[in-house]
């Protein structure tokens, strides 16, 4: 097996792997699946998948810009908290109102879907240190070598992971829907309490600093050095 073709590949794992546990863009794009088509829910899954590719390739080649950056990205926490807090209300207000088969009040905008999707996954900042951490893992692994071509490959692996793992809850989802009697009220109320659930947990990382951010100001210098071209 070829090296650029094994970097391919952990790049897919390692994303598709990471892309499951439950979190704002996978439920999003669930219930994006749910309340409008597909089609859609796979453009919001380009979109994400698309920043989170370059946010790799920042955490590569960019770090030393991007730990200049804590400040902002702690901003962008906060932003993304209310976010999710938002996603959750709308939830609970689409199970409650309209036989609770409405859609989520926060995604009843005209705003492509592709682009609700980059924009929700730039202000998610965790994806950098999370892939800084992962690509040090390899290259001390002699998996990931310093080489653009191998970064090239690494990275879209990332990206057809994560479109992958997305694919599992949009799919699964609609599956769901589909077999439940008056399953979107139940889906509404669980996915309301998803993201009610994942804006305790982020809250609990703000405040005890114990979440990718703080723990990116911590990165060591040698580490760095490890992944420049």
């Amino acid at each position: 097996m070829s090296k650029i073709f094994r970097i391919f590949l952990w790049g897919l794992f390692i994303s598709f792997l990471g892309s499951l546990p439950l979190g704002t863009l996978n439920v999003a794009a669930m219930q994006i699946g749910i309340q409008e088509s597909i089609k859609n829910a796979l453009f919001f899954s380009a979109g994400s998948l698309l920043v989170e590719m370059v946010y790799v390739r920042l955490s590569l080649v960019g770090i030393d810009w991007v730990r200049k950056q804590v400040k902002l990205m702690k901003a962008m926490e906060w932003i993304t908290l209310g976010i999710i807090v938002a996603l959750a209300i709308g939830s609970f207000i689409a199970a409650a109102n309209d036989g609770g088969d409405g859609k989520n009040v926060i995604l009843q905008n005209n705003m492509h879907r592709f682009l609700l999707g980059a924009l929700m996954s730039a202000i998610n900042p965790v994806q950098i240190p999370f892939w800084f951490g992962w690509s040090t893992v390899l290259f001390t692994k002699k998996i990931l070598e310093p080489s653009r071509m191998q970064y090239n490959f690494y990275i879209m692996g990332i990206g057809l992971g994560t479109l992958l793992g997305n694919a599992v809850f949009i799919f699964g989802g609609k599956w769901l829907v589909s077999t439940i009697k008056n399953s979107t009220q139940y889906i509404n109320w669980v996915i309301g309490g998803i993201f009610t659930i994942t804006a305790l947990i982020q809250l609990w990382k703000i405040i005890s600093h114990k979440n990718s951010v703080d723990r990116m100001e911590h990165i060591k210098d040698e580490d760095v050095e490890k992944l420049r071209l």
